[in-house]
């Protein structure tokens, strides 16, 4: 008697694709690599036939014009009956792959297709040659399904002290985390270094990746005019490559069509559990700023639908936009130290196309279950600020329990200490968080947010000289220091 049955979703077709063509009018676009994308994973499940019969294909919405990537792919693909959905920016990645099984389980479609694309790269090099990155064309059409994210939650004084693009976000919460677990400013940075040092060898091995050399940590940790500071502690090196051209396709079909088609059952890769969290606040918000209850939540319900921990688990991709992202998790799952993190080499070294990166991961991570088939691996999404989070388990066998998917929304709310962020503020406070952000190379603004006597948040900065070094030489976060009218100074 066969563990699953036949309305249980399976993952039979990944492909990757990438392009790095410095001729941009030889590049494709991306509806192209999308194309070709959903082609090739079409051939890698052994039936090209799948592209036909998709039911639904799902995109999530990228650096580019269409309004309806999907029809525009249903055309190309003979497709013509799939039902398109496209997931705004916001929406988390693992959402499409989420509803793509949940549409096959309730047995509404039997080929579900996800896929995306960025030619960033592309456009980056029609830029400098003066030139322009045309892509197709779309009249102004509806996606039979349009997936919005509430509201993405900002608030104006984190903007008038100066935060804006996430490296400063990220900066500030991984500094909170630094403290938390006792580190000095020195050891942090050498530990991010040597993860993702690590990260550029897993990256060099890979075929996939945008790189294809590893980076030594001191390259990585130190300034240079080739690996600039963004955000202490941050270099441009920690950040994630997202001028990249690179496309990822996943096809899942029931496993009923599965056999009636004879896929080679060592294609199949099963979602054995996933679980997602939407729960939103605005950074300075957090009174746990360097945690991060959702991804406490996620874990602990993946984890128990598929009744393993994740030390079992030796097939990991943690989502690494910045090393907050993964240093975050490490400590909200628990993780006992040692094994790699990533399979793909991480979203600074393998590549990190803006809105589909945990496709790319994805299907690295079916590659690797197919060779091996008694692992377990794991993929992890995040959306915003470390604003969303979601996990994912594959496995070349189905889960005992079959697949389960786990809404940990209000989970997150509950054990999510938020509190008020106060636009005036005269006086002492504490320092939650900071970062030093940087323009041209050099300090430009110091960036603090501040615990206050009576439990509220503000944000202020500094544009001191003597200050914003100090702070990147010494622990600032737990001092006390005078703050008022949005900027502080010491004493």
């Amino acid at each position: 008697m066969a563990d699953y049955t036949p309305l249980t979703p399976v993952l039979v077709g990944v492909a990757a694709i990438q392009q790095k063509l410095a001729d941009y009018q030889q590049a494709l676009e991306p509806l192209a690599l999308m194309e070709q994308a959903l082609r090739g994973a079409a051939a890698d499940a052994g039936s090209p036939g799948l592209l036909q019969r998709a039911g639904e294909i799902l995109v999530p919405k990228g650096i580019w014009g269409y309004s309806d990537p999907g029809r525009l792919l249903a055309d190309a693909l003979g497709a013509a009956a799939a039902n398109t959905v496209l997931g705004e920016i916001g929406v988390s990645q693992q959402t499409l792959i989420t509803r793509a099984c949940q549409r096959i389980a309730s047995g509404e479609v039997a080929v579900a297709m996800v896929v995306g694309a960025e030619a960033k790269y592309r456009s980056l090099c029609a830029s400098k040659a003066a030139g322009e990155a045309g892509e197709t064309v779309q009249l102004e059409v509806e996606p039979d399904v349009l997936l919005l994210p509430e509201d993405e939650l900002w608030s104006e004084v984190e903007s008038a002290a100066g935060l804006g693009m996430p490296v400063g976000y990220y900066a500030i919460m991984d500094s909170a985390l630094r403290y938390r677990q006792g580190l000095s400013p020195d050891e942090h940075c050498d530990q991010m270094a040597q993860m993702y040092a690590r990260f550029s060898e897993i990256a060099a091995a890979n075929p996939d990746a945008w790189s294809d050399h590893a980076v030594d940590a001191a390259t990585i940790r130190d300034p240079s005019p080739g690996n600039r500071m963004l955000a202490f502690p941050y270099t441009k090196l920690h950040n994630s490559q997202w001028n990249v051209d690179q496309a990822a396709g996943l096809i899942f079909c029931s496993a009923g069509l599965a056999e009636e088609l004879g896929i080679a059952r060592n294609k199949w890769i099963f979602p054995r559990a996933s679980a997602e969290s939407n729960f939103m606040s605005a950074v300075a918000s957090r009174g746990e700023l360097g945690g991060c209850p959702g991804f406490r939540a996620a874990g602990e319900a993946v984890m128990a639908a598929a009744g393993i921990s994740f030390d079992a688990i030796r097939l990991r991709e943690l989502y690494s936009c910045f090393p907050y992202a993964v240093r975050s998790q490490l400590h909200e799952f628990g993780m006992a130290p040692g094994g790699d993190l990533s399979v793909t080499g991480g979203m600074t070294f393998g590549g990190g196309p803006l809105n589909n990166f945990v496709f790319q991961a994805t299907a690295k991570m079916a590659q690797l279950l197919r060779q091996n088939p008694t692992e377990t691996g794991l993929v992890t999404t995040v959306s915003g600020m470390l604003t969303k989070q979601a996990c994912a388990l594959w496995s070349a066998v189905p889960n005992p329990g079959g697949w389960s998917f786990a809404d940990v929304t209000e989970q997150a709310r509950a054990a999510s200490d938020i509190r008020e962020i106060v636009a005036q503020y005269s006086g002492a406070a504490v320092v939650a968080g900071y970062t030093v952000l940087y323009q041209g190379g050099d300090p430009w603004r110091a960036v603090a947010v501040f615990d206050l006597p009576d439990g509220a948040r503000t944000v202020a900065y500094s544009e001191e000289p003597e200050l914003m070094q100090s702070m990147q030489e010494q622990e600032y976060c737990g001092r006390q220091l005078s703050v008022a009218n949005g900027q502080f100074r010491a004493g």
